[in-house]
């Protein structure tokens, strides 16, 4: 693969993490919203458990102290391209995804963060209720 090809991929890595990340943030407030707006949707298992899903991977990730598979996927793509590993985008968007997804604060704050961020997701669980189809 050209250097090109893996900064390609790298970014596109990149861009996945960053939905994962919006799906993860959203998520919730768009559950609530959708509760009292009447949303079928927010009902749904596979958005209400995968959002669950992920948002305890992350959590578990976390208290492991260890990094996000994505995150080293898209270092080594980037080391080989040439470039620093991940937070070295050169391209405007990298950098731009780069600066809204990594911020420089404690682990502790994070693992606080998730976990709080967890706790709200299951209990949504509880007061949001899954529905399956009926028939």
């Amino acid at each position: 693969m050209t250097d090109g090809q893996l900064l390609l991929l790298a970014d596109s890595v990149l861009a996945v993490h960053f939905m994962i990340a919006v799906y993860l943030t959203l998520g919730l407030p768009v559950i609530w919203l959708g509760r009292f707006a009447g949303w079928q949707f927010v009902h749904n298992p596979w958005f209400r458990h995968s959002h669950a899903g992920f948002m305890g991977f992350v959590l578990l990730e976390s208290l492991a102290g260890i990094f996000c598979p994505l995150t080293v996927w898209e270092g080594i793509l980037r080391r080989m391209a040439g470039q620093a590993g991940a937070g070295s985008g050169e391209s405007f968007i990298a950098y731009l995804v780069e600066k809204l997804l990594f911020h420089e604060f404690d682990e502790t704050c994070f693992t606080i963060a998730y976990g709080l961020f967890f706790v709200l997701v299951v209990l949504t669980l509880l007061l949001v209720p899954v529905q399956r189809k009926k028939g």
